[in-house]
């Protein structure tokens, strides 16, 4: 499934309150973003192509429980009048995209992080269990 939500209304369409897993599109200013959505056994996995911009200009957010919305903005390249512009292709403006998460997305533990121009989210899977280190005191004998 694949529908649109506009941020004007304000709410979503009724036909899409119950999918289970759908991309949920809304504005983008920037129209070569685009994010693959995979699942692994262990995660949701999606990644995104940002070139030029930096962690902190992208904001990641689960929302409503089970909505993972990527966001942010690429700022116009500053202009000077003695400039002479031939030509301008690259893309400006922001940018918003939501997902709404099936039921096994234990979206308490979600990750990011951002490599070389590349968003990478990992939602984990329930039933998976995500174990931090365990830390075992050896003795020094001596």
């Amino acid at each position: 499934f694949l529908d649109t939500w506009d941020p004007v209304d304000g709410f979503f369409n009724s036909s899409i309150a119950y999918a289970p897993a759908i991309a949920i599109e809304t504005y983008a200013n920037l129209p070569n973003l685009r994010i693959d959505w995979k699942e692994t056994p262990e995660a949701h996995v999606f990644k995104a192509d940002l070139p030029g911009l930096v962690k902190e200009e992208v904001k990641v957010e689960v929302e409503e429980g089970n909505i993972l919305q990527i966001s942010g903005e690429r700022s116009k390249e500053q202009e000077e009048n003695k400039d002479k512009w031939y030509r301008v292709e690259r893309s400006s403006g922001k940018f918003l995209r939501r997902f709404r998460l099936p039921k096994n997305a234990r979206t308490d533990q979600v990750k990011a992080s951002m490599e070389n121009g590349v968003l990478t989210v990992f939602v984990p899977i329930e039933g998976v269990i995500v174990k931090k280190p365990e830390v075992k005191t050896i003795e020094i004998s001596g």
